[in-house]
């Protein structure tokens, strides 16, 4: 017959050695990955604005003009009713808003546009997370 191991499975020990790895690896790469959250909103906040301003450029193209302030972005969802040749399709699927769940600042005079995020605190200026984020402002 065969003999089994008296030593089948792990020891506290061993057990205790890998929960305190994980918890030392877990310490380092958390704080990494959390504090990365800010600076993902901010780059998203960036690519929707280049996004709504290639279909302000799109509807210009189309229609000779881009929509005023008071037509706003819904422009660009819902034909207005001085639009020439507004896509059947649209220029957007929805009104976006920015990652802090704001809807985007428009202002138009027809002839140049401006497509601001007030950023994290919702409030026109600020610094860091807080400061907004333009067309004019973007690389």
């Amino acid at each position: 017959m065969h003999r089994r191991s008296l030593q089948a499975g792990f020891t506290l020990i061993e057990i205790m050695v890998v929960v305190l790895i994980l918890g030392l690896l877990a310490a380092l790469v958390v704080p990494k990955i959390v504090g990365r959250t800010d600076d993902a909103r901010v780059t998203r906040a960036k690519v929707d604005i280049k996004a709504i301003e290639s279909a302000l450029n799109l509807f210009k193209i189309d229609n000779g003009f881009y929509p005023n302030s008071g037509e706003g972005l819904t422009a660009l969802v819902q034909a207005p009713p001085r639009a020439r040749k507004w896509s059947p399709d649209g220029y957007l699927d929805k009104v976006p808003v920015d990652p802090w769940g704001t809807e985007y600042i428009y202002q138009s005079d027809g002839r140049q546009i401006v497509i601001v995020s007030t950023g994290a605190d919702g409030v026109e200026g600020g610094q860091g997370y807080n400061a907004d984020i333009s067309n004019h402002s973007i690389e």
